[in-house]
């Protein structure tokens, strides 16, 4: 990783919530369909507001990747408080909380412009691309050996 990305150093990311962003849409069709969510509020699901947040820490960060870098989510701790309607824009703002080695942490506060909706802490890895992709080939190898 690139010197540069320091503790306190801030950004953000704004994304109007469409109909695939809704709960009942969650899954799609994918193992019979949405079971339990197609039936909940079309409000912003969870799992899309946890996207966001990692997307706009991705977005923070990537300026700092050396050339064959790419960073993975490694921890989430946050809470989703408040409902987000189809047509809101949520931004979600970073601050980078530490820097250790390959490792950031960053503080995450998501609003809809009316009100804070979610806000926690995520955490992502650095990765080199080309170990990462060694790895999972092994994976794969371990797991066409079981089946």
């Amino acid at each position: 990783m690139k010197p540069g990305l320091t503790t306190g150093a801030r950004a953000s990311l704004a994304m109007t919530v469409g109909p695939s962003h809704l709960v009942p849409a969650l899954f799609g069709e994918q193992n019979g369909g949405a079971g339990a969510f197609r039936d909940m509020p079309a409000v912003f699901a969870t799992a899309n507001m946890v996207g966001l947040m990692e997307w706009a820490c991705v977005e923070q960060l990537r300026p700092f990747y050396d050339l064959g870098e790419d960073s993975l989510g490694i921890h989430v701790d946050v809470d989703h408080t408040a409902p987000t309607l189809p047509g809101q824009t949520v931004t979600v703002d970073t601050e980078v909380e530490s820097v250790d080695g390959r490792f950031v942490w960053f503080r995450v506060r998501a609003h809809d412009g009316v009100e804070v909706i979610g806000q926690g802490r995520h955490r992502r890895a650095v990765i080199d691309r080309a170990k990462f992709a060694d790895r999972l080939a092994a994976k794969a190898a371990r797991v066409a050996e079981q089946g």
